[in-house]
């Protein structure tokens, strides 16, 4: 997720970076042996650098027809230099749940570069990546650390065009090679059941993203990076698809495939198994609403029907969720994740040595109803969150929040801490002194608003709503010097106000604030016990909460 699906969303696609396309030196050319590509030279307008834009690099094959619902495949060789210059078709699109309550608890069934060519329309054949190289010659690169963004947007939303790559080449200083990818989405993406464990791919949209992180691997060096110094960074569902990777294969991926990772906004619904009774109610829900119901292989009926009449069955399926939930998410599918996340996490062995993880103060705001603010119940509002979740339970998640301001504010919070917040605290033991915690807090403090801080060109003139120059400096030079040295204490620019960040100890994080006079308020905090203690609640009823 990034932001509030689908307001936020659609901000984050309204970008104004100011660019020039320069004309030498020569544009630079990238064989990939399957394809070759010609990128474009972008000129960052606030620094006047030349970079290297690759837009639309296929990495896998188009996920259509008997490939649909099955892992990505190696693209076929494709003869001649194409342009890399435009932004790919965005994978189809669906909105977060808007229903009172869920169907599930009883069931038994964005101008980039100044673009040269608008982005297509949303499509299933949407495998596509950007690269970002900084400078102007890739033959004189050195082998510079690769930053892999993964965007957000519930597993239903979201595209690599939201993004201003050059953003980040000037906040490292150009210091790294940025690689933004796309990934299958909702039905298309996160189709579960036993008939796509039998005859498909489940999990198909992480599959999607594992395979980019393999092409990085063998193709980042011909863009001037290291494939030994990967760092994995998400925001949202971005941030909950780095917790997949990591817990992926049960934290022994061979060979490894990043060195660190960061979280932003960490997400961590529920996540069954792929045939426990939930994800075969949403298979069956696919079915019917494709009528394929009477076909002799479902699945197969599935893989034939036409593209729209399947998009027509995601946007359904998903907008009958509970209000602010997302429906097709990952599952446990007894291979690449070999079970709930929280159980992996918990063992400490993970797929990385070096994390730094940022929340946002008020996480679950954005996807709460606040129309209901006068009449939602604290137990109810739980019960319609985690639908397997006993009464003993909802009773005690009940206690836990009960004097924590007004219902609303409660039903906040649960959505917030429960999803977001608690599993990050979970993620940060397992990394012990390798691990940095941060908290933006910048009023008011809302899910997906520290996407502007990262990426400014997504704002209104490139500039994040508080313009503070230390502040807008530090945030987020702090993720990149984490990519950089493992350690936001090392730092490219001296005159970041960040003061030193000592490791996670279990109860200590940087805060990143405004004071009432508008100024920058960056400081160690050390983390609410009471939040702490609700964090322990959650994490004993994971089992039922299937996180």
């Amino acid at each position: 997720m990034v932001g509030r699906i689908p307001k936020t969303l659609a901000a984050l696609s309204v970008c104004v970076y100011t660019a020039a396309v320069a004309t030498t030196p020569p544009t630079p050319i990238v064989n990939l042996g399957y394809s070759t590509y010609e990128g474009i030279l972008v000129q960052d307008a606030q620094t006047n650098q030349t970079n290297i834009n690759f837009l639309g690099v296929r990495y896998a094959a188009s996920p259509t027809g008997t490939l649909r619902f099955r892992a990505a495949q190696t693209p076929a060789f494709t003869s001649g230099v194409q342009t890399a210059s435009a932004q790919p078709a965005m994978c189809l699109q669906a909105g977060a749940g808007s229903a009172a309550s869920t169907p599930l608890r009883n069931s038994t069934s964005s101008d980039v570069v100044s673009r040269a060519t608008e982005s297509l329309a949303p499509s299933e054949d949407c495998l596509f990546l950007n690269v970002f190289v900084p400078g102007s010659d890739i033959v004189r690169q050195k082998s510079l650390p690769v930053v892999f963004w993964i965007h957000g947007g519930g597993y239903v939303g979201g595209s690599a065009s939201q993004f201003t790559g050059n953003d980040i080449l000037r906040e490292s200083g150009g210091g790294v090679v940025l690689v933004i990818i796309q990934y299958r989405l909702g039905l298309f993406g996160f189709l579960p059941g036993q008939k796509v464990k039998d005859g498909g791919q489940l999990n198909a949209g992480l599959q999607d993203q594992q395979f980019a992180l393999k092409w990085a691997q063998e193709h980042i060096t011909k863009f001037g990076g290291d494939p030994t110094k990967v760092t994995i960074w998400g925001q949202s569902a971005g941030a909950g698809s780095v917790i997949q990777h990591l817990v992926a294969n049960g934290g022994r991926t061979t060979p490894p495939l990043f060195r660190a990772a960061i979280t932003s906004s960490t997400f961590l619904p529920s996540q069954y198994s792929f045939n426990d009774r939930i994800p075969e109610s949403l298979y069956s829900q696919a079915v019917s609403q494709t009528n394929c119901t009477s076909a002799k292989d479902t699945l197969e009926c599935l893989r034939a029907a036409d593209v729209n009449t399947l998009q027509a069955a995601n946007t359904e399926i998903n907008s009958i969720g509970f209000f602010g939930t997302f429906v097709f998410v990952p599952v446990v599918d007894g291979t690449f994740i070999t079970e709930r996340p929280t159980e992996t996490i918990r063992k400490g062995v993970l797929n990385a040595k070096f994390l730094l993880s940022v929340t946002n103060t008020f996480e679950g705001t954005a996807f709460v109803n606040q129309a209901t603010a006068n009449t939602v119940e604290t137990s109810q509002f739980v019960t319609q969150l985690f639908p397997e979740l006993e009464m003993a339970g909802i009773a005690e998640a009940t206690a836990q929040y009960t004097g924590l301001g007004t219902n609303i504010f409660q039903a906040d919070a649960i959505m917030g801490e429960s999803i977001f917040i608690c599993p990050t605290y979970l993620l940060l033991r397992a990394f012990g002194q390798n691990a940095f915690k941060g908290e933006f807090a910048i009023p008011p403090g809302l899910h997906g608003e520290d996407v502007a801080f990262y990426f400014p060109s997504t704002n209104s003139g490139g500039v994040p709503s508080f313009a503070d120059p230390g502040f807008d400096k530090a945030f987020p030079d702090v993720f990149l010097d984490f990519a950089l040295a493992l350690n936001p204490n090392v730092k490219l620019d001296p005159t970041n106000v960040t003061p030193l960040w000592k490791p996670w100890d279990g109860s200590n994080e940087m805060l990143f604030n405004k004071t009432e006079a508008n100024a920058a308020d960056i400081r160690l905090i050390s983390t609410s016990s009471a939040l702490l203690e609700r964090c322990n609640f959650w994490e004993s009823v994971s089992e039922q909460t299937a996180q």
